[in-house]
C-alpha cells in the first residue's frame, strides 16, 4: 500500500469537497476545505516528499466561466512536479498531450471513454494510441446500485450500465497503466471506507489500484489494508492534516 497524495481544484482554488454533491449548474460543490495555498504549494510538498503518483483533478467543466482558473491551477502543479503527478478532469485526445508536455505523468480519463452508458472501445483505443498504455490511467469511480457498484461519469452525476468486476478490469488493463477508482458515495465524508468495493479490487492484481473515499482515520487506512488485502494504493483528502484533517501528512509519507 503506498500513499497517492491529492490535489483537486474547483473554481480555481485547492479543495476538498464532498465528491456526490459536485454540479455543473452554477459551479457548485459542498466544501470540506478551501485552502489559501495555490496547487504549486502542494506539488511541491509532495516533490520534497519523494511521494509520486499523486493525483490533480480539474473539478470543473470546459465551460464553466472557472475553468481557465482550474487549469492554470494544474498546470502550476505539474510544472513544480515534473513526471510526478497524473492529470485528470475533462481528458481527451485534443488536450491530452498538453498535459503530458506541461509534467504530467499520466493522464486520467472517464467520460471520455465512457459513452451513451457503455465503454467506447474506439474512444479507449484514441486514448491509448495519443499517450500510449503507460502513461493512461482509468478512473473507474463508481456508486452502488442495486447491490452492485456502477461506474459513474460527468463529475460522478451518471450511471453507466459498466459494473466494476475483475473481469472489466482485467479488459480495461490492456488499454492502461493504473486505474484510479473513487468511492463516490462516501468520497469526501471521511466517514469510513466501502469495504466491500475494496475487497472487489483487491481480487484484480495485474496492475496498481488507488482507492479514494471515505477514509477518515489511520483506523480506517487498516481496514482498507486488510480489506484490500495490501493491494490497494490509497488517497486521503478531507482527513489529511493538509486539508484541514487530523490524519498527519508525516505519517502518511512513511506509506509510499
Amino acid at each position: 500500500m503506498r500513499f497517492r497524495p491529492c490535489i483537486d481544484i474547483h473554481n480555481g482554488k485547492v479543495k476538498q469537497i464532498v465528491g456526490g454533491s459536485l454540479k455543473d449548474a452554477g459551479d457548485y460543490a459542498a466544501e470540506n476545505f478551501v485552502s489559501e495555498q495555490d496547487a504549486s504549494f502542494y506539488a511541491g510538498l509532495y516533490r520534497d516528499a519523494g511521494i509520486r503518483g499523486g493525483h490533480v483533478i480539474l473539478l470543473n467543466g470546459s465551460d464553466s466561466p472557472y475553468f481557465e482558473a482550474t487549469k492554470e491551477q494544474a498546470l502550476l502543479a505539474l510544472g513544480t512536479y515534473p513526471g510526478g503527478l497524473q492529470l485528470g478532469g475533462g481528458v481527451c485526445p485534443e488536450n491530452a498531450e498538453e498535459y503530458m508536455d506541461a509534467g504530467a505523468s499520466h493522464v486520467i480519463v472517464t467520460s471520455y471513454v465512457f459513452q451513451n452508458g457503455q465503454v467506447s472501445w474506439e474512444n479507449l483505443e484514441k486514448m491509448k494510441q495519443t499517450v500510449g498504455r503507460e502513461h493512461l490511467v482509468l478512473d473507474l469511480s463508481c456508486r452502488k446500485k442495486d447491490g452492485q457498484y456502477y461506474i459513474v461519469t460527468d463529475r460522478w452525476q451518471k450511471f453507466t450500465e459498466v459494473m466494476v468486476t475483475p473481469e472489466i478490469l482485467k479488459v480495461l488493463s490492456n488499454f492502461c497503466d493504473e486505474f484510479l477508482v473513487h468511492a463516490v458515495d462516501v468520497e469526501g465524508k471521511a466517514r469510513g471506507i466501502e469495504t466491500q468495493l475494496a475487497a472487489l479490487l483487491a481480487e484484480y492484481k495485474e496492475c496498481p489500484i488507488t482507492y479514494a473515499g471515505g477514509v477518515g482515520s489511520m483506523e480506517d487506512i487498516e481496514i482498507l489494508r486488510s480489506a484490500g488485502q495490501s493491494q490497494l494504493d490509497v488517497t486521503v483528502g478531507s482527513a489529511l492534516d493538509l486539508f484541514g484533517g487530523t490524519i498527519p501528512f508525516d505519517v502518511l509519507k512513511g506509506l509510499h
